[in-house]
């Protein structure tokens, strides 16, 4: 049912990457919900570590807003859902603010997203290196795409006083408001490794005196009441909120279609799992990797196993000697387990559980950090040995979009389903695909990739399953026969 949203938001964008997007986005988001206010945080793109810091600032899930993995047609949708009952959302943008998807023109870039939400935008400039310059940056911004309505900028980085006169003199002849001034400030930044940010999950005291400290910092430098002025100017935003009971209900007792493409690369012959339904008893029980090696989740997977009759568990590979108490569906996504893996390796007991029950055809879905998990080794040290592979770290970064096929039924996708997900890893494995692959990149490059035996569904691709429901009720009812 489409309903009428009145939530005021804005977006926080950027010209470009390291302009201090999080820092603003983070720290307005802690200062607005300090005021008392139900504030929902969003994240443009696929990045999962500032939803983390979200997630810190407001007491709420941070929650994505890919408009490439999961089609434009769901972005209001998703943050409807995420939005209902707020005061007030705000969505940090990706890189660039026209940055999107490779030769795609702006599919997936912050405007794109804003003009979905039609919501105003406020620009975060880095002015360290600038002064009159900055107006000619801002009215290119402002002018480039005349649907995208920049509402302000806040300036970061501004080195004294005089510094500023200048800044905001450019501007006032550019007709652009002014929403903030930052000062430099690197004790409240967060470090950074090999793929961003170190995630809030493992550094969470330090974590918390961050987010403080740059609520501070922008209560001090930024006119609150003036942005929240803004953000009421965005209309209404007709449309149905996305809902994991409703999206099921759809396609519940129905398999994916196949796409019928002749150039996909071909399916296995290996029988699907989907048509029998659960047997009416007790709610399958679905482990999920947590804890400082595995953060990478978006928070509608959880929500969907849920709304699909599954009791979700959540385990720490690191500490964990155990799986969960009957636990018969295993989930293992994203993050940094070459960080850990002597910790990893060093918990024999719970690799040896994850290794019996795959096994014994227990149905298990590994993305990235679960897919190195899973090997026989990752620089050296032993993981599960599920899978006859060996990682390693690597010099080279793997990142970007990709489009894929499913190459082979699995618990997790029924062969020929479609999906686009996202590749992020400094790793490499070898061999890089098993006898029945995962997947089929069909763009931007064309090879198969990933693992499927017995239960195990494991890939480097990460997918966002509110772009097919159908996976998260496929591994529900997998896990329910499974017990």
């Amino acid at each position: 049912m489409v309903t009428t949203l009145h939530v005021p938001r804005l977006v926080i964008a950027a010209p470009s990457s390291g302009s201090g997007k999080t820092t603003v986005a983070t720290g307005l988001m802690a200062a607005f919900s300090e005021r008392g206010l139900a504030v929902s945080p969003h994240k443009a793109g696929p990045d999962y570590i500032d939803p983390g810091y979200h997630a810190l600032a407001t007491g709420r899930p941070g929650r994505n807003l890919d408009a490439f993995m999961c089609g434009p047609e769901l972005v209001a949708p998703l943050f409807a859902h995420g939005a209902a009952g707020c005061d007030l959302a705000l969505v940090e943008g990706v890189m660039g603010l026209y940055d999107g998807a490779a030769g795609r023109g702006e599919l997936a870039s912050t405007a794109q997203v804003a003009k979905l939400l039609r919501a105003p935008v406020v620009l975060v400039v880095d002015a360290s290196s600038q002064s009159r310059s900055v107006a000619a940056l801002v009215h290119g911004f402002a002018s480039f795409d005349p649907q995208v309505r920049l509402g302000g900028v806040i300036l970061n980085k501004v080195g004294s006083d005089r510094h500023e006169v200048m800044l905001r003199e450019a501007l006032e002849e550019a007709g652009m408001p002014v929403l903030g001034v930052l000062r430099r400030a690197p004790q409240v930044a967060a470090p950074s490794r090999h793929l961003g940010l170190v995630p809030v999950a493992e550094r969470r005291s330090d974590a918390l005196s961050s987010v403080a400290a740059l609520a501070d910092q922008v209560r001090a430098g930024c006119d609150l009441e003036a942005l929240m002025a803004l953000a009421r100017t965005a209309p209404p935003l007709a449309c149905e909120a996305w809902s994991p009971a409703a999206v099921l209900e759809g396609v519940r007792g129905t398999a994916p279609s196949p796409a019928g493409d002749e150039s996909a690369p071909p399916a296995s012959g290996a029988r699907g799992f989907w048509g029998s339904a659960p047997d009416g008893g007790a709610a399958p029980v679905i482990a999920v990797a947590g804890g400082p090696a595995f953060t990478f989740s978006y928070a509608e997977h959880a929500e969907l196993l849920t709304a699909a009759g599954a009791d979700v568990a959540t385990f720490d590979p690191l500490r964990d000697e155990a799986l969960p108490e009957g636990t018969t569906g295993l989930v293992i996504g994203g993050g940094f387990p070459e960080v850990y893996a002597p910790e990893l390796a060093a918990n024999e007991p719970l690799r040896k559980a994850v290794a019996a029950f795959a096994a014994d055809g227990g149905p298990v879905a590994a993305e990235c950090a679960g897919l190195l998990y899973l090997a026989r080794s990752l620089d050296g040290r032993p993981m599960c040995g599920v899978l006859d592979a060996d990682a390693r770290m690597s010099e080279r970064l793997t990142l970007g979009y990709r489009e894929a096929v499913a190459v082979s039924d699995s618990a997790l996708a029924a062969a020929g389903t479609r999906l686009r997900g996202h590749e992020f890893h400094r790793t490499v494995i070898e061999p890089g695909a098993g006898a029945a692959p995962a997947w089929g990149f069909t763009h931007p490059e064309r090879r198969v990739e990933g693992f499927v035996q017995q239960g195990v569904h494991a890939s480097y691709l990460h997918t966002h399953w509110a772009s097919e429901p159908s996976v998260a009720l496929r591994f529900t009812e997998a896990a329910a026969r499974a017990r």
